[in-house]
């Protein structure tokens, strides 16, 4: 199966730490920041990294992001620059692009002109961490919107044995799997047939409701 394909604009520390995540994870990443230095530092952890300004729609374009799968713009130090490279980006077709903010105007903005999902990440982890301590049954949680978050739980005890085909989760839970790690190795591409471990962690999207009630279920 094909690894699936991310850009990363701007390399302050949520761009570089979503960045290296996503290659942790499997993915194939491009990251672009017009400082040389900080493309330095993370050419290593990285697919591509290029020394570029994502204002420049033709610099995008030669970059060839329409093929990609999703773009993050995480450059909200510059309102100008976020909402530009937001519009070119699906302008050039990029199926999916999420963009960082600092306020509820800037949000708005950046929502107007395409993009699909906003991050506030200082607020955002003040919130994932709040839910964890709360919840103690994920064993990490990243709130895609108020309604949608991505988990990483152990494999539920219900499901132990059993493989993502007899599951069905998508249409029985209303979530979907969408990536499996074992000691240390993460599969984004789980095989539908293959059982699940007791030693495996899950990577789930869903709604936060279907998402709760996998847990309590799992209880």
């Amino acid at each position: 199966m094909q690894k699936k394909e991310f850009a990363v604009f701007g390399l302050g520390e949520f761009g570089k730490s979503v960045a290296i995540s996503l290659a942790r994870c499997g993915c194939e990443v491009l990251v672009v920041d017009n400082d040389s230095e900080k493309i330095k530092e993370i050419a290593d952890e990285v697919t591509y990294a290029v020394v570029a300004d994502v204002t420049d729609f033709n610099v995008l374009k030669s970059l060839g992001i329409r093929n990609l799968d999703g773009v993050i713009v995480a450059i909200a130090e510059s309102l100008e620059a976020s909402v530009m490279a937001t519009i070119f980006a699906k302008e050039l077709g990029v199926p999916y692009v999420m963009a960082k903010a600092y306020t509820e105007v800037h949000a708005t903005v950046l929502k107007k002109v395409g993009a699909d999902a906003i991050a506030f990440p200082e607020k955002e982890m003040g919130a994932r961490i709040a839910k964890n301590l709360v919840s103690g049954n994920f064993v990490d949680l990243i709130e895609l919107s108020s309604e949608f978050s991505m988990v990483e739980m152990k494999v539920p005890e219900i499901w132990k044995g059993k493989t993502l085909r007899d599951l069905n989760p998508r249409d029985k839970c209303g979530v979907n799997v969408i990536a499996v790690k074992n000691a240390g190795n993460v599969n984004v591409n789980p095989d539908p047939d293959m059982p699940f471990k007791e030693t495996e962690t899950l990577i789930i999207v869903g709604d936060n409701n279907m998402l709760e009630r996998l847990v309590k279920n799992n209880k």
